[in-house]
């Protein structure tokens, strides 16, 4: 009998978890509010949004008949695997890290607001740094492509990512800030920031159809910029890694637009099982380890590892680089023949 109620209570907390209402049931049973002052109040606060967004997101599908429960598989049993796997490694990696480069700060700085926006640049670039990094080298896109898989975009892609992800993020994302002495404080505060923008970029059609977000398209990373990240296609492929300032992007030259003459198709160009959770969360990994097997000598095992998705040791190579370069430069023969054309109908 204790074993079924202790199995209730992981789900309950489970449950509570998913949808933030945890701290605010015990707000509202101890009837004590004032942690709503600081920090971690307004975070107990806000965290129930994007899950509720969610909520209405799959609401609007089902009202107009788009709902397919088969979009929102691989994210959900994503989030239920990695809840019982790793739930506290990032916090560790996060603390260790802070341990062992704050002595080694370039600077110091403190909790203001001047020193929020240089700590919010040094955190887009440790970001841009992580995030290339995990579409750049392979072994690193295994974990990351869990991301990428499900084939529509939607709230719920938030929540699928291999559980080893977030650790790797947070250590690259972390030393990088600490060691450009992003204040830990001020870094805590960054990370809700972009934790919550980050999930509100997955927001699907369903409730923002082009989610263009007004003017704000033109100085930030909005979802329109990061569904074209989430897309396939030749031309989108590798770019937009940043997650709201798009100053990093524009400096390493990925920063694109979306083309109304290239509609985006979501999800990886490996051919997968159509919705599957374990292709999904494992697929990368079976592939590597075969690329790995049947290649020859130790030194083309170990570049299978490091080199980027796509290269081979046969030295015909399909990474995204060589991909969008090839569509770019057959997109570009094509106008200037079709520009003759073109002139003797004017």
């Amino acid at each position: 009998m204790d074993a079924i109620k202790h199995f209730f209570s992981i789900v309950w907390d489970q449950f509570t978890g998913f949808w933030g209402f945890g701290p605010l049931i015990d707000m509202y049973k101890t009837g004590d509010y004032s942690s709503l002052h600081t920090l971690q109040g307004i975070e107990s606060a806000i965290g129930p949004v994007i899950p509720l967004i969610l909520f209405l997101e799959i609401i609007r599908a089902l009202f107009y008949k788009k709902f397919k429960a088969i979009h929102y598989k691989i994210s959900f049993f994503t989030y239920v695997f990695n809840s019982f796997v790793g739930r506290f490694i990032s916090i560790a990696a996060v603390a260790f890290c802070i341990g062992l480069f704050e002595k080694y700060a370039i600077i110091k700085t403190s909790f203001t607001w001047y020193w929020l926006i240089y700590g919010y640049v040094a955190w887009e670039l440790s970001h841009f740094v992580y995030h290339y990094l995990a579409h750049k080298v392979r072994l690193l896109w295994c974990l990351h492509s869990t991301h990428h898989a499900p084939e529509a975009m939607n709230l719920s892609v938030t929540y699928a990512h291999f559980f080893l992800e977030a650790p790797y993020a947070d250590v690259i994302r972390t030393s990088i800030c600490i060691l450009l002495g992003v204040n830990p404080a001020l870094l805590f505060f960054i990370m809700f920031i972009d934790g919550t923008w980050g999930a509100f970029i997955h927001v699907g059609e369903n409730i923002l159809k082009k989610a263009h977000l007004g003017f704000f398209y033109r100085i930030i990373l909005t979802p329109a910029h990061h569904r074209i990240h989430h897309a396939r296609n030749p031309y989108y492929m590798d770019t937009n890694f940043c997650n709201l300032l798009n100053i990093w992007d524009k400096v390493f030259g990925t920063y694109v637009v979306e083309k109304d003459d290239i509609p985006i198709e979501y999800g990886i160009t490996r051919k997968m099982k159509p919705n599957s959770f374990t292709d999904a969360y494992f697929g990368e990994f079976t592939t590597l380890f075969h690329d790995v097997r049947k290649a020859p000598g130790l030194k083309n095992k170990l570049l299978y590892l490091v080199m980027p998705p796509g290269w081979s040791h046969t030295g015909e190579h399909k990474t995204a680089r060589i991909i969008r370069k090839e569509f770019l430069e057959s997109t570009n023969d094509q106008r200037v023949m079709a520009e003759p054309e073109l002139q003797s109908l004017s």
